[in-house]
Parts: C-alpha cells; structure tokens; sequence
C-alpha cells in the first residue's frame, strides 16, 4: 500500500472516500467536484483518501496528480484489483476524518449533494443515505432491471432489519468515523452497500435519508455492476439476518 499527501488537522474533519478501479476518464473531475464544494461553510474541512484499486490505466498516476497538486487528496493503492469494498476498506484505513462520506469515481453522483448530507450530521445524525428515488422515481438512465433490483433490495432490507429507508444500493452513503470502523466489514465486492446496512440494521442505528441527484451509466460506459452482484446482495442480508457476528 503506498501513501501519498499530507493534510493539517484542526477542527471537524470529513473523509470523502473514492474506491477507483480504472476510471481514468472521470477520477479527475470527480476529484475536481470533490474538492470544489463548500463543506467548510458547513464546519467540515475535508480530505479525499482515493484507493487505486490494482488499476493498469492511468487511474493511479492522476490520483498521485491530484495530491502532489492538493494536500486535501491523499492517495492509497492496491497492487491486485481486489474489488470496491476492499478499497472502501483500505481507504477507511486511511481515513482521519470524524466522519467519512463514500463517492464513486465516475460521475453518477454528484458531489453537489454533499451539503444535504452533511446538513444531516449537523442536526445529529449519526449514518445518512442519499437517496436516489426520493426526489425522482426513476432516475435518469437507470436501466429496467437495475431499478426492479434497487426495489428489492430495499424492501428486504426493510423487512429483515425493520428499518425505513428508500434507496440500499446507494452510493453516498455518510458515516460517523468511529461507528463505521466498529461495524468490521468483511466485504471485498459491491456487497459492501447490503453488509453495512444490515449491520446498521441489527443495532437498531437510524438511516437518515436526503434526496440527491443521479445520472446512470451504462455498462459500455464503464459500469461495473453485474446482476451476479444483486444475487450476492441478496445472499448477504439474508447471511447477516441469521448469524451472530455484530
């Protein structure tokens, strides 16, 4: 694992986390937009802890750019591609923030959001959602079979862990630092986004919910979910409903 960028600490401090595995077309803008918004004018300075996930394209290279350029971007890397939550994982690692926020490193969500999470934590939120469905029913490009797969997801979600959320499956996803770290995620894949849910679940913890934007890519433009990875989903809240590890 090598480290890259030094950040001065003082203060509330959020982690934006970046999973990246070859996303050289977009982890340059998404960094951008990252280290763009105003989370400061919220009582939250910010670092970005971007895990290269094995990548062969220039993912890591314009990573190590963006923090030789700004010491808010640090960079972490896998030499194998390991899958997204062992970077979420690696970079949780990493992170020293109070409170971290994942971000994809394509350009299907919008950093714009980040206020309306972090407005969450200010009123005392400890775990926030950004959810895709609450603003819009149907997001812009999301296919057929990914939306049927969102509402089953989540329903099961709902019922096995008696919690009331909209949207599992998604990406922005706001943590306490410490609350995150003490769930020992085990996951290596996509399976991260149904593993922490229902761990949150099992503790009785409140999912905030807020609406964001979204923007769908197709798989020809680099997405990288599979339907296998909704069967696994499944696989995974219902592994976590019957066993005992909290």
């Amino acid at each position: 694992m090598v480290l890259v960028g030094v950040l001065p600490m003082g203060g509330m401090l959020l982690s934006i986390l970046i999973p990246a595995y070859h996303e050289e077309a977009t982890l340059g803008e998404v960094l951008r937009r990252a280290l763009c918004v105003n989370t400061e004018g919220l009582g939250f300075d910010k670092e970005i802890v971007v895990c290269d996930d094995g990548s062969t394209d220039r993912t890591y290279e314009i990573a190590q750019a963006a923090a030789a350029n700004d010491a808010r971007v640090r960079v972490v890397r896998h030499t194998h591609n390991s899958g997204k939550g062992a970077a979420i994982r690696t970079a949780l690692d990493a992170a020293r923030g109070d409170y971290c926020l994942i971000q994809d490193a394509d350009l299907e969500y919008d950093a714009a959001d980040y206020p309306a999470l972090l407005q969450q934590v200010t009123r005392g939120a400890a775990v926030v959602y950004g959810s895709r469905f609450l603003a819009n029913p149907r997001p812009a490009g999301m296919a057929t079979a990914n939306l049927v797969a969102n509402r089953v997801l989540t329903t099961t979600a709902n019922l096995l862990y008696g919690v009331s959320i909209t949207d599992e499956a998604t990406c922005f996803k706001l943590f306490e630092t410490k609350l995150l770290r003490s769930l020992h995620l085990t996951c290596t894949g996509f399976e991260f986004c149904p593993e922490v849910t229902a761990k949150l679940g099992r503790r009785n913890i409140k999912i905030v919910e807020v609406p964001i934007s979204y923007s769908a890519r197709a798989i020809a433009e680099g997405k990288k979910v599979r339907w296998t990875d909704g069967v696994e989903a499944m696989w995974v809240l219902l592994r976590n409903r019957v066993g005992q590890n909290r």
